[in-house]
């Protein structure tokens, strides 16, 4: 064999190399992420945000990430264990609601007061991202956070009984999401009840409960619609009774261990960008439902008068109160609670 086909040979064989190098490093490099969540595959949070942010994730990483998502629990243990679960990694991400793991997110709880979040999915979520970036980091120090919402703030769904007043509120035992949700229902003088969204429905048609305090969004999947006739509500200038937070929480070391450039396009796509994109979805949906129940001879929406509203927001005062003078964790409550009403003015201001 003369020179020129050695050379040959050897440029066909490392060629040959540097493609299969290639090959590998790229496969190398592709990642799957599992995600899971507590509500059904059709639910807003899924079709509208999850599944669209990973298309995303995919479009922009030239198909080198993509996600697995696993709906209502489908890898097991409970809503309340969602936290536990991407913090030791037995999955990559979890959406879940803050308070579901209660004592887990201190500082956040601030956002679950009674009566201090605008109501709204942008407006809410956007409070709350800028919440956790200037006061309630401490809290995730276990996660990489993609995202921090507000479900839009809670209405309460009555079966039988039209609720407008302070008084009508008493002695309703009423479905509460959150630890400080079943606080400020206590101080309106109704008993709360915690179940998991799966069951509102049927112990409404049972009557074991008279209502459920919920976002407009969950009205649809949890059956609300067709178990409750009579939706209380505050004003769009009024703040909201409380909220549930939600979050989209990444195991800290799978994040960290992203190679840099898939890393970078996770960061592009997510925080406040994830966060506001949670809020749009649900803004739409609440203005849907809204108007389909508002047309709906079956249902009545109650918009509470200032008068009403200033005698239950007075009413759940302590709540705030209590929480603000608690100094467990060493956290200092007040100027947390004082820092969230800033941002709040600040928000409505713009």
């Amino acid at each position: 064999m003369n020179s020129k086909n050695i050379m040959a040979l050897l440029a066909i064989v490392w060629l040959s190399l540097s493609t299969q190098i290639q090959a590998a490093e790229q496969e190398k490099e592709k990642v799957t992420l599992r995600i899971m969540h507590f509500l059904p595959a059709v639910a807003n949070a899924q079709k509208n945000v999850l599944e669209p942010w990973c298309a995303d994730l995919a479009e922009q990483s030239g198909n080198r990430i993509e996600c697995q998502i696993y709906p209502s629990m489908q890898l097991g243990g409970t809503p309340a264990q969602l936290a536990d679960m991407a913090r030791n990694g037995v999955v990559d991400i979890v959406w879940t609601g803050l308070g579901y793991a209660a004592g887990r997110f201190p500082r956040s709880e601030a956002l679950e007061l009674p009566f201090v979040m605008p109501p709204g999915g942008v407006d809410g979520s956007e409070v709350a991202w800028e919440f956790y970036q200037r006061y309630a980091k401490d809290d995730f120090r276990d996660y990489h956070v993609l995202a921090i919402q507000s479900d839009g703030g809670g209405t309460l769904h009555t079966a039988r009984k039209k609720v407008a007043s302070l008084d009508d509120m008493k002695g309703l035992r009423v479905r509460a999401s959150t630890r400080l949700a079943s606080e400020m229902l206590t101080s309106l003088g109704a008993t709360p009840v915690s179940m998991p969204p799966a069951q509102i429905a049927d112990t409404l048609a049972k009557g074991v409960i008279d209502g459920a305090l919920a976002v407009w969004e969950v009205v649809p999947p949890t059956k609300l619609d067709e178990t409750t006739h009579y939706h209380m509500q505050t004003a769009a200038d009024q703040a909201t009774p409380t909220v549930t937070t939600l979050a989209v929480l990444m195991n800290k070391k799978r994040y960290q261990n992203l190679p840099d450039d898939l890393r970078a396009i996770v960061d592009r796509l997510s925080g406040e960008a994830l966060s506001r994109r949670f809020g749009e979805a649900w803004d739409v949906t609440i203005d849907q439902v809204v108007e389909q129940l508002s047309a709906d001879p079956d249902h009545e929406i109650v918009t509470l008068d200032d008068a009403t509203y200033q005698s239950m927001r007075e009413a759940s005062q302590r709540v705030t109160d209590e929480w603000v003078a608690s100094d467990k964790g060493g956290i200092d409550r007040q100027a947390l609670y004082q820092g969230l009403q800033d941002i709040v003015r600040e928000h409505a201001a713009r």
